[in-house]
């Protein structure tokens, strides 16, 4: 019977052309190579290794097995890497970041997505603006980091990888239907934190016009009642609309505007298996 072992002598033999190459690469002694190459000759009945002067060369019968062997010993090593995601997948924690309206529609129907493929996995889940999930996310803190990113949103620092989930359209947010941002030139306005509240400036600015920011608020529940009050319009995105649309509300899309989010992950890839199972569901979300 073949031995993988004796398998692995005669293929560093033959890459070698050498017993002592051979024994170098395995941290064997010369004699220990022989004794396995004798025992392969033993195990199949054929000449595989021909002395020529101080040096050795394969037979025919040697380098078939040597080429079969290169064959077998490297589906070995994928089925041994496969074995190890599949393993990795069982068992296992992902820590993962996020905001307020990925935690509130993408992140839960991902943790039902993972829970259903990979029961054994346990998802960790903190409330963190962007900024703040980064930051986490270069500590070690979390695994992944849910973030967005408007047009001209300065790019991360060296060591951050994304993974682009969507695009999230924003919608103007007002207490009468089918309105413009033109219409809102002496409106106050609802405006979130200055990161958020950048996507507000620009549009508007874009209109020919710089917002009154009356109301400063980053909860969007809150926000959507302050216009539904008639005490202002805002600019909300799709996600925050779908998670909670409160009565008396009307969202017009803004044309060409939109906010993109990621999948953040640090250092060099791969990715841990659970972490690329995670972004992999997000990616695939409808």
């Amino acid at each position: 019977m073949l031995n993988v072992t004796h398998l692995k002598v005669l293929e560093a033999v033959a890459r070698h052309g050498s017993v002592t190459g051979a024994a170098n690469e395995l941290h064997y002694s010369q004699p220990s190579v022989s004794h396995h190459l004798g025992r392969l000759e033993a195990a199949t009945g054929a000449k595989l290794i021909q002395r020529v002067g101080r040096g050795i060369r394969l037979t025919p019968e040697g380098e078939l097995l040597a080429q079969r062997a290169t064959e077998i010993l490297g589906r070995l090593d994928a089925a041994s890497v496969e074995l190890e995601a599949r393993v990795g997948l069982r068992a296992g924690r992902v820590r993962l970041a996020g905001f307020q309206t990925v935690l509130s529609t993408l992140v839960p129907r991902a943790a039902t997505e993972l829970s259903r493929t990979h029961p054994g996995i346990e998802l960790n889940l903190v409330d963190a603006h962007p900024a703040d999930g980064l930051e986490m996310l270069r500590a070690g803190h979390v695994d992944v980091a849910l973030i967005f990113r408007h047009t001209g949103t300065p790019f991360e620092e060296e060591g951050f990888r994304l993974t682009h989930l969507l695009d999230d359209p924003l919608y103007l947010v007002s207490d009468q239907p089918d309105q413009r941002l033109e219409d809102h030139r002496d409106s106050a306005w609802v405006g979130g934190c200055e990161h958020c509240r950048a996507a507000t400036m620009t549009a508007c600015e874009g209109a020919g016009f710089s917002p009154r920011i009356a109301f400063s608020c980053d909860d969007t529940v809150v926000s959507q009642a302050v216009v539904a009050a008639g005490m202002g319009v805002a600019i909300l995105n799709g996600l925050a609309l779908e998670a909670h649309q409160a009565p008396g509300i009307h969202a017009t899309p803004i044309a060409g505007f939109a906010r993109s989010i990621y999948a953040a992950t640090y250092g060099d890839p791969p990715d841990p298996p659970a972490t690329t199972a995670l972004i992999e569901i997000l990616s695939s979300l409808p």
